[in-house]
């Protein structure tokens, strides 16, 4: 193993230490998408008004890359493999967690959504290994599939920091989840360049840009927030995060 091998396992260690934390925050607390605390789901026996979908993009976003990985598509990509099929196992949970604490109508779209992506993920796959011969060709289509499903699940941060803007508080950006997105987005980006890879390098250089621009808004609006929670608690307030909260669940349609 030549030193350039070495120094890239290491670093996509360090990112699949980083993005498996990122994968279990919905299980320990509220993060920048107001994603419930499963914990207190299942202590509730309902999903209340939380909505799937987030969990679902996670899951099918996490498929497409553990398909990019394998030695078939990709070779020498192992470390994608392991992150994403852990993250596979861990948004499955989540999701079957919802199909069970949920109901009616909810429950009959999670499990319509679930289907559709095993689906996707299914010909997807036998297309790219029966119908593509080429490690070139196999791993363009599913990296190109890859970038797709990466841009579109950055409208998520877009619309948080939209709301830090206007509201002039970070509140409900947790310094923590910010941090810990960039040093993903550099983990992995770091990752891809060592042996350039730009189906990784696009997602992930982008990601830190998002990651980068979300410290700046912290560093921004860190003091007007901190006289925004003292106005408040002087005058016997509510939790601005939770009026935020509340007005996103009920704007969310019934899934």
């Amino acid at each position: 193993m030549t030193a350039t091998d070495i120094a890239r396992t290491a670093v996509g260690i360090i990112g699949n230490i980083i993005s498996g934390a990122l994968f279990l925050s919905p299980a320990l607390k509220k993060n920048i998408q107001y994603r419930p605390t499963f914990v207190e789901i299942c202590k509730k026996g309902s999903v209340e008004q939380y909505s799937a979908a987030p969990y679902l993009a996670t899951l099918v976003n996490c498929m497409v890359w553990t398909l990019y990985g394998l030695p078939m598509v990709h070779p020498n990509s192992i470390l994608v493999v392991t992150i994403n099929g852990s993250g596979c196992i861990i948004e499955l949970i989540f999701v079957t967690l919802f199909l069970i604490y949920s109901g009616g109508k909810k429950r009959l779209k999670v499990l319509l959504w679930l289907l559709l992506e095993l689906i996707f993920i299914s010909v997807l796959t036998f297309i790219t290994l029966t119908k593509v011969h080429t490690f070139k060709k196999r791993s363009a289509i599913v990296g190109t599939t890859c970038i797709l499903f990466n841009i579109m699940m950055y409208a998520s941060p877009l619309a948080i920091m939209k709301l830090v803007i206007k509201t002039k508080s970070v509140e409900y950006m947790p310094f923590y989840i910010s941090l810990a997105s960039f040093g993903n987005g550099v983990a992995w980006t770091t990752y891809s360049l060592i042996r350039f890879d730009k189906f990784i390098t696009i997602p992930n250089g982008l990601g830190t840009l998002f990651a980068v621009a979300q410290l700046i808004l912290y560093a921004t609006y860190y003091k007007s927030t901190q006289r925004q929670i003292a106005a408040r608690n002087g005058n016997g307030g509510v939790n601005l995060s939770q009026v935020v909260v509340g007005r996103d669940d009920q704007s969310k349609p019934d899934n």
